[in-house]
């Protein structure tokens, strides 16, 4: 597999072309950013942590029968993943009140929603990850009616794979968002699953075990990704 030019470059990661054209090599960087990206600064093993979590998970959802960009990891901080038509929409879903649900509606954070809400985001940071709905993925041809059912659907089959999967491990899946793209007319789970992407808590004690230690400046970020990690039985060197 041949490494080629630079295809885009993102927050912490940067997609590169090969000489085949429906594969693409994913490099995993130590950046990390926040609020749009205002916040950002580069923490040492990240990028390997996030690249070897996300090859787990990727592995566990294809074991469950759901469709995803992840083809095989390629070294500590690259993975070969399938060329899709990415669609620009954030699937999210919330088992647990945090984050921007909880200022938004003014609600506690910590409560058990049930069922679990299920949100759509555009992806643009230009106007803040704005919240819409499926009139407007259809309006402006984000997706189509039957892409919009496929996500969600697969989008709550994910949710049950690793809600269970990290409550065996001692953890609360708090929230989630999933990107998704078209591979050859299939929808297909792309992007990463990591820390950086879901809320994490710790089960007993509600420890933040997730990106909201960078983002409120608690410390121990990649500790925690490891933590994480180890738990569910990953080795990182």
């Amino acid at each position: 597999m041949e490494k080629r030019e630079e295809l885009y470059a993102g927050k912490a990661k940067s997609v590169y072309k090969t000489d085949d054209p429906d594969l693409l090599i994913m490099h995993f960087r130590d950046d990390t950013s926040a609020f749009d990206g205002k916040k950002l600064e580069q923490l040492e093993r990240k990028g390997k942590v996030n690249n070897i979590f996300n090859a787990f998970i990727m592995e566990k959802l294809k074991a469950a029968g759901i469709p995803t960009h992840f083809e095989k990891r390629l070294s500590d901080r690259e993975s070969l993943v399938k060329c899709m038509d990415m669609m620009p929409v954030e699937c999210v879903v919330r088992n647990i009140s945090a984050g921007s649900l909880v200022r938004r509606l003014g609600v506690e954070e910590g409560l058990e929603l049930n069922p679990p809400t299920y949100e759509l985001f555009l992806k643009n940071d230009a106007q803040g990850d704005p919240m819409i709905n499926e009139s407007l993925c259809l309006t402006f041809g984000w997706a189509t009616e039957a892409q919009l059912a496929e996500m969600k659907t697969l989008t709550y089959k994910v949710n049950g794979v690793l809600k269970q999967l990290f409550d065996e491990a001692g953890m609360l899946l708090v929230d989630y968002k999933l990107e998704f793209g078209v591979f050859k007319g299939e929808v297909v789970l792309g992007d990463e699953f990591s820390p950086d992407g879901c809320r994490l808590w710790d089960k007993s004690t509600r420890e933040k075990l997730d990106k909201d230690r960078f983002r409120q400046g608690l410390g121990g970020v990649v500790e925690a990704y490891e933590e994480v990690g180890r738990r569910l039985g990953i080795q990182f060197d």
